[in-house]
């Protein structure tokens, strides 16, 4: 199982970046998934959730800015990031709770990261 993501960048303040990740490989089911974001000095964040059934919980830092959602059928992942800040700037990774075979249990897989800047 692989979570690839793309869609980093650099972006002026108050621009806009959507991110993807599509998770490939033997999938049997995908629990939640989400994307967190680490930047230099600090410690890997959580910036959003989305669980199987479309339920979201966003850090309060980015609430009425970014969208998380995702596309089942897809098995891909999308963070939609508006009104970005120069606090942004991160590198943000992509995580999701997969079920690899028949037997039902759950692992956690992480994408590669993406570096994401906020800049003028």
């Amino acid at each position: 199982v692989q979570l690839q993501a793309s869609g980093g960048g650099l972006v002026q303040p108050g621009g806009s970046l959507r991110l993807s990740c599509a998770a490939s490989g033997r999938i049997f089911s995908i629990n939640d998934m989400g994307w967190y974001r680490q930047a230099p000095g600090k410690q890997r964040e959580l910036v959003a959730r989305i669980t199987s059934g479309g339920s979201t919980n966003y850090a309060d830092s980015v609430k009425g800015r970014f969208t998380i959602s995702r596309d089942n059928a897809k098995n891909t992942l999308y963070l939609q990031m508006n009104s970005l800040k120069p606090e942004d700037t991160a590198v943000y990774y992509c995580n999701a709770e997969i079920q690899p075979g028949i037997v039902r249990v759950y692992r956690d897989y992480w994408g590669q990261g993406t570096q994401v800047t906020v800049s003028s």
